[in-house]
């Protein structure tokens, strides 16, 4: 049987590899909070920041329908993927790209109706600030459509393994971003317009870098729109609408708590928040660098049907992850005076002390939120969308709105980040309650946590899984598939088959693959007996390497050479290769 403990280890060690570009693509919207933060307080103002602090739920609202799309698109990208149905890949990100451009179309209208009319009015009554987020309004509108398709692009740029062109996209991007702040605002004196511009302007250049393997057609998955089947928006917006629903709470928590803040503490208090709150987003590109890689791998091990890697990828949360954040929250607190004299230097100014509390306090709550957005992330992807809908509700307004507004009476500015704590409890508590409820007893496994269906994934008397790391494994491969494929009542010739086709290309993959480089490797297998069917399935994280086209390559060539891949592909009744996330999976039918 297959030694769990390697599998994991190849599950986290790809997790891990995949962490640091999704955590800068994470953070290209944290720093740039960070940049107009400290251009705001530092050359325009106070007023300056609080519009900041007030745009904060609007853009909320922007990301919430990007994410929508990003979380529907890819989850179904990812099962396709797995499924190897490669007409319906395509067509979703067709019409990922269609929708994202229809609806930046209407929040740019919105957003200059708003701006250039002063109707802004229900955001803020505060006469000093209103005129000031009414022109950074005007500047946003400027970079809607590459903010929405920028929140699409890098997703699947990682299915294409082309995340290292996320990174570059990235640096040009605060790069950018820093020198149009400067301009604009310490040269030119363009004011708030000038800072919202300059973040606009820097979305382009992101957009630009991202989209140029697709629109040159070094891709995989290319814009067909001609053919297009609508219907698959439908499912699109189901999936991804959970997702989107946490934003759009958070959009609503966030204008009630805006509103508490102004009314219970005055501007001073969104100010010192929105410091805050920009300090910690780029730090809270951690979690969501991490949820970007899971969200992949568990819609890909959902399109597989891949049991274990499905729970492995939240083993990897609890004994990676969590160890990671609570290790940066810790830095975090520690660093908090140094960190709020970035926006404000006098300790006697009360939106110093509120910055400096909110640094110490809220850390607290994000080994919380990986819990939380991992549980929602899978109840996503598995169709749980009862468990979805109540997590979205009370993560995204009801626990933080609602113990801000009974808190905040009596502890002030304090209550907002306390209540981000209490937030991140609640919603742990649910969710252990929810696998109680379904299970009727507490959980004792990963798959119960979960809640995994008893009918997901082949029986485990219906498939055998090994981890080959040696050619002395291999030989034994072919008597263990056979004696498998025998035990479920295959024929013999198809089990002396399977068994050929395994040792073939397993050796094939520890002869070639193995030896392109120095890392050490491990073979992925995976024998299923469904319905009439024997599938062998092989996984590893070498190099490239798809059979199909050496077995083109070798027709017309040398006879002698490639004999074994040429006899698999004789026998086999269906041979797939893709390579997703860096490794390579091979699915052979007979």
């Amino acid at each position: 049987m297959k030694d769990h403990s390697a599998n994991l280890k190849v599950m986290a060690k790809l997790m891990m590899r995949l962490l640091p570009i999704q955590i800068l693509l994470a953070a290209v919207g944290s720093v740039n909070g960070i940049v107009s933060s400290f251009f705001a307080s530092n050359y325009i103002g106070v007023d300056a920041m609080s519009a900041v602090g007030l745009y904060g739920p609007v853009g909320m609202l922007v990301t919430s329908l990007a994410t929508m799309l990003a979380g529907g698109s890819v989850i179904l990208c990812g099962k396709y993927m797995g499924q190897n149905q490669q007409d319906k890949l395509q067509n979703v990100f067709s019409l990922n790209l269609l929708l994202s451009g229809i609806i930046s179309a209407i929040f740019i209208a919105v957003y200059l109706l708003l701006g250039i009319f002063h109707l802004t009015g229900f955001l803020t009554q505060d006469a000093a600030v209103r005129p000031i987020f009414d022109r950074y309004l005007l500047g946003q509108a400027v970079g809607l459509l590459p903010t929405v398709l920028g929140a699409q692009i890098p997703a699947f740029l990682s299915l294409e393994n082309k995340g290292k062109r996320t990174m570059i996209a990235s640096v040009v991007y605060i790069i950018v971003n820093v020198i149009l702040n400067y301009w604009f605002i310490k040269v030119l004196d363009m004011g708030p317009f000038g800072l919202a511009l300059a973040t606009s302007l820097g979305m382009w250049t992101f957009l630009a870098v991202e989209i140029e393997p697709f629109v040159s057609g070094r891709t995989h998955v290319k814009l067909a729109a001609r053919h297009l089947r609508w219907n698959e928006s439908a499912a699109i917006v189901r999936i991804g609408f959970p997702g989107a629903a946490s934003n759009v709470y958070q959009t609503a928590r966030g204008l009630i708590v805006n509103h508490l803040i102004e009314v219970f503490v005055g501007s001073v208090g969104i100010s010192a928040f929105a410091a805050s709150d920009n300090l910690m987003r780029i730090f809270w590109a951690i979690p969501g660098g991490m949820l970007a890689v899971s969200r992949l791998m568990l819609s890909v091990s959902i399109g597989e049907e891949d049991r274990q890697s499905l729970t492995d990828v939240m083993r990897v949360v609890f004994r990676r992850y969590i160890p990671l954040m609570c290790a940066v929250c810790a830095g975090i607190i520690l660093c908090a005076v140094p960190m709020t004299r970035i926006f404000f230097r006098d300790p006697a100014e009360p939106v110093y002390c509120m910055t400096v509390q909110g640094l110490r306090i809220l850390p607290l709550c994000m080994p919380l939120s990986i819990l939380c957005m991992h549980a929602s992330c899978y109840a996503q992807a598995s169709g749980k969308q009862a468990l979805v809908h109540a997590l979205s509700l009370l993560d995204g307004v009801v626990c933080v709105a609602g113990f801000t507004a009974l808190l905040i009476g009596r502890m002030g500015m304090k209550s907002v980040y306390v209540a981000n704590v209490l937030n991140g409890v609640v919603c742990v508590l649910v969710i252990y309650g929810y696998a109680c409820f379904k299970k009727r007893r507490l959980p004792r496994t990963m798959d119960d946590y979960m809640v995994v269906p008893d009918d997901f994934g082949a029986p485990e008397d219906a498939r055998i899984d090994l981890t080959l790391r040696s050619m002395e494994e291999v030989v034994s491969v072919s008597r263990q598939v056979q004696d498998f494929c025998r035990s479920r009542g295959v024929d013999d010739r198809r089990a002396y088959l399977a068994g050929l086709a395994m040792e073939e290309m397993a050796g094939n993959v520890i002869d070639h693959g193995f030896t392109k480089d120095r890392k050490s490797h491990a073979v992925d297998v995976r024998v299923v007996h469904k319905d009439s069917d024997v599938i062998l399935r092989l996984k590893d994280d070498c190099v490239p390497f798809d059979p199909g086209e050496r077995q083109k390559l070798a027709e017309n060539a040398d006879p002698t050479k490639n004999i074994g891949i040429r006899m698999v592909f004789r026998i086999a009744r269906d041979v797939q290769y893709q390579n997703i996330l860096g490794l390579n999976v091979l699915t052979i039918r007979l």
